[in-house]
């Protein structure tokens, strides 16, 4: 009956979710429990650190430089932020050069996160691989672009656990035609795991749009967003000692928050050290716990696909649509990775 529950909080979530207006506004922070004062102190606000961007997605802090990278998908680009120094341009392109704009509607990188070495991971869209980029050099190398013999979609979001392997996602969003695309060689749109010696292993193919994706502190859990607009949510799984996985069940389920005008779709999300949980969902993106109890909302009247925790983990940025925003988190709260 845990499931039934937390669609029950879900629907009961819509009417809070959805925005007020469908034009974008300024950023705001929703308390919805107590709960959200240990991670962000009453009355922080996210303010808006870049802007211009076509479509933001994929942030990742650098600890190593101090700064923060970000995706836009379809410009092609990968742009830094660093405090003092603004915004500029670190990859161009940041995905494959030279596809055709009538059959690739995001030819550049998407998800972005850091490899154990603190080289950068790609999850490249117009390139269907998942891409590793020394920061220092700029030097590229595919660590995976074909399952079976076949090519990806446009991989979309990715992770990286402990021991390095890859768990990313792989729908056609790259496509200008989705499924009926004719670059399709793949038959599902796939949760893979690139283990570390390489192998790449199908992890679910059954998911109509997977999208965001993240292992919980312990990773003994996997959790995927469903970016599908007849039945978007969030989905979790149990994972073994050796990456299998079972036992898939719906976490929380997002038609409700769709339903009453929520803009977007279940996407990008990460997990802090203590658990909780801030995910991409219809009007905002949400901080919850790991039983979906709803925390807070951060909303700006349109989607914010992703997220990063960042700056020795006080603070956190989103991927808001056209923009790049910051939230300050509490100094003494050490849930942030």
């Amino acid at each position: 009956m845990i499931a039934s529950r937390r669609s029950v909080l879900a629907a009961g979530l819509a009417l809070i979710a959805a925005p007020a207006v469908a034009a974008e506004t300024m950023p705001r922070l929703r308390r919805l429990s107590p709960g959200l004062d240990r991670m962000i102190a009453p009355g922080t606000e996210p303010e808006v650190i870049a802007t211009g961007i076509r479509w933001a997605e994929g942030p990742v802090w650098v600890p190593r430089g101090g700064y923060l990278l970000f995706a836009d998908p379809p410009a092609n680009i990968v742009r830094r932020w660093q405090r003092g120094r603004g915004v500029s341009v670190v990859l161009d392109p940041s995905g494959a050069a030279g596809t055709d704009p009538a059959l690739v509607r995001e030819p550049g990188a998407n998800g972005l996160a850091l490899d154990p070495s603190g080289a950068l991971l790609i999850a490249n869209s117009g390139g269907r691989s998942i891409d590793r980029v020394e920061l220092a050099t700029g030097r590229r190398t595919v660590l995976a672009d074909r399952y079976a013999g076949k090519r990806f979609n446009s991989p979309n979001d990715l992770h990286v656990a402990r021991d390095g392997a890859i768990w990313f996602t792989d729908p056609p969003y790259g496509f200008r035609d989705g499924d009926k695309s004719p670059l399709k060689e793949q038959a599902v749109n796939g949760v893979y795991r690139r283990r570390p010696d390489g192998r790449v292993d199908l992890i679910d193919g059954s998911l109509t749009r997977p999208n965001g994706i993240a292992l919980s502190p312990d990773e003994r859990r996997l959790y995927v967003s469903v970016s599908d607009e007849a039945a978007p949510r969030i989905m979790v799984y149990d994972v073994d000692a050796r990456g299998r996985v079972a036992n898939r069940r719906t976490l929380l389920d997002a038609r409700a928050m769709l339903a009453a005008g929520g803009a977007g779709l279940p996407d990008g999300m990460k997990v802090a050290r203590d658990g909780t949980l801030v995910c991409s969902v219809p009007g905002a993106m949400m901080l919850m716990t790991p039983e979906a109890e709803p925390l807070g909302l951060i909303e700006q009247g349109a989607p914010i696909a992703n997220c990063a925790f960042g700056e020795a983990g006080r603070a956190l940025f989103l991927a808001a649509n056209d923009r790049i925003l910051r939230i300050a988190l509490r100094p003494g709260w050490q849930g942030g990775r």
